[in-house]
This record gives structure tokens, sequence and C-alpha cells, in this order.
């Protein structure tokens, strides 16, 4: 009877995951309005231009995701979707974009596969050793914050590092994750997983005790699971060398990430950042219009 339990609730909990499917409501049509009004912002006539191959890993919603709503690459969003599309505009190329997993991605831009890697990443000391690292951006609370979440049966046992003594924590491999829980729950047993969609299955069926995420990850899978999934009441100290994200370039490749780093500093003038991790969270039923003061057409309404 456990083994069965655990079984159904591995297929809730991966119903739960994938929760954009082909069929939109007018809820969805409201929360995708202000994410399609800034893709339209960024077309243009990409034909004959060379190719800008952007590799991302689309599993952590707010900042890349898969919306099976849509079709081809289009089905690949969030706001570094945005950002790549923001840069290829500005530089004159065809964005192409290659999803693949966290770790595939590093390895892609260190072995010259792809051109960026652009997948929320924070800095680390080993990554700056293997990259060009480019200029930091901001994605909201993003990378400032790093938390734990729990089941809602474990709600209040693990608010310290005292109280996950012993237990299993789940994180994304090669991640800054991984390094927060190795630095600050070092008597905790680290779990590593691929992919971050395999954290509620983890934690639902017991397999990990807690999961370590950034912020508004963390709010995606809690709103995907209400009922069943819960902030911890731990957070991370965070350094500020890993507040923020970065793009992950080949060192190689300077002269490149010379080319982006202009580009990221003039979408952190035009002040942009803010409005694309809003429209990214409506996307993702992080957030709803009401809470984030937006109309129907995706215009913002209120400051």
């Amino acid at each position: 009877m456990k083994t069965w339990k655990k079984v159904l609730a591995l297929v809730l909990a991966l119903s739960l995951v994938f929760a954009f499917t082909a069929c939109k409501t007018d809820e969805d049509n409201k929360n995708a309005a202000a994410y399609n009004k800034y893709l339209k912002q960024l077309e243009y006539n990409d034909s004959g231009l060379p190719e800008l191959t952007v590799a991302i890993s689309p599993d952590f919603a707010p900042m890349e995701f898969i919306d099976l709503s849509r079709t081809g690459a289009d089905q690949y969003v969030g706001f570094d979707v945005l950002l790549a599309k923001y840069i290829a505009k500005e530089l004159n190329m065809k964005l192409v974009i290659k999803p693949m997993s966290f770790d595939a991605v590093q390895a892609a831009v260190q072995t010259g596969n792809v051109d960026l890697g652009v997948s929320g990443f924070s800095w680390t000391e080993e990554r700056s050793e293997n990259y060009f690292i480019t200029d930091w951006y901001e994605a909201g609370e993003n990378e400032t914050q790093q938390v734990i979440i729990t089941t809602k049966e474990n709600e209040g046992k693990f608010t310290t590092a005292e109280s996950m003594k012993g237990i299993k924590v789940g994180a994304q491999g090669a991640s800054l994750q991984k390094v927060l829980v190795e630095e600050q729950l070092p008597e905790s047993e680290i779990v590593l997983y691929d992919n971050l969609n395999d954290a509620v299955p983890a934690l639902l069926t017991g397999k990990v005790d807690a999961f370590a995420v950034a912020y508004g990850n963390g709010e995606s899978f809690i709103s995907a699971n209400p009922d069943k999934i819960v902030f911890s009441g731990f957070e991370f100290e965070v350094a500020e060398k890993y507040k923020n994200n970065v793009i992950l370039v080949n060192k190689g490749n300077e002269d490149l990430g010379n080319k982006v780093n202009a580009v990221l500093a003039q979408a952190k003038s035009a002040k942009i950042y803010d409005s694309w991790y809003e429209a990214c969270q409506l996307l993702a039923k992080i957030k709803t219009v009401d809470e984030l003061g937006y109309d129907d057409d995706g215009n913002k309404i209120s400051e």
C-alpha cells in the first residue's frame, strides 16, 4: 500500500510540474498577456543573420521553463529567454535556443558547442576559473534569496541548520544551491539532481526531506502545489559575490563576452528587468494579474 501511495504521489507531482498544457483558459491568456507583449517587442527579421546559440536548462521557472501550449522553439519561455532574445536582436544575430540539462549547459559553453549559457547562473569561484563571466543582471529576488522548501507535513521543522542535521537535502548538481548546502548545512546529507523538476516528486515520495532552491523557483513549486509544498522558514546567507545572475561565455570568446556586457549595460539602463520578471511570474502562475497590478492586456495599472 505504501508503495502504491508513493507512485500515486509521484504521478500527481509530475502532473503539477508540467502544468502548462495545450488547452488555454481565459486566466491563462491573462497571465500570458504581459509576456506576449514583451515577445512582440523583441520581434525582428533574423533571416540570413549569423546564429547566436544559447543553451538553457528549462526547469527553472520563472527564469526558463516550458509552456506546452506553445509550439516549437516558442515553448521555451521565461526571463532568460527574453534576455537571450534581447541580446540576439541587439547583436543583429539569429537566436537559436538549445535546451539541455543544467550541467550540460555549462559543459556546452566550456567546449564551445554553444555561444552562451543563459540559465539563472550566479558567480562561483569554479565558474570564474572556467568561463568568461559577464557582468551581472538582476532578476527579481531570484539569486539574492536562497531558501529551503519542504512538505506541508514537515512545516516548521527545518527552520535552522541545527534542525536539519542528518536529514536529506536535495539540490541541483553544479548549482549555487549545492555550494550553499555544502557550506552552511555540513551535517545534512546532500542529494544531487540533474533536473529541478525532480524536486517535488523527490519531496513527495520521501527521497529527500527538504530541497534547496532559489526563492523565485521555490515560489513556482509552491504555487503549483499549495497544499503539499511550503517554505521551511530557513534562508541561506548569500554573500554579495553570489547575488544576481551572470551569463557564461567560453574563455576563448572574450570579444563576444564584451559585446554581451555592452548589451547588458543597455538593458540595465533601460530598466526593463523588473517588468520582464513580473511578466514571467504571471506566465508561470506564481503571481496573479491582480497581485501585480496588470490589466487583461498585460499593461501595468498600478505603481
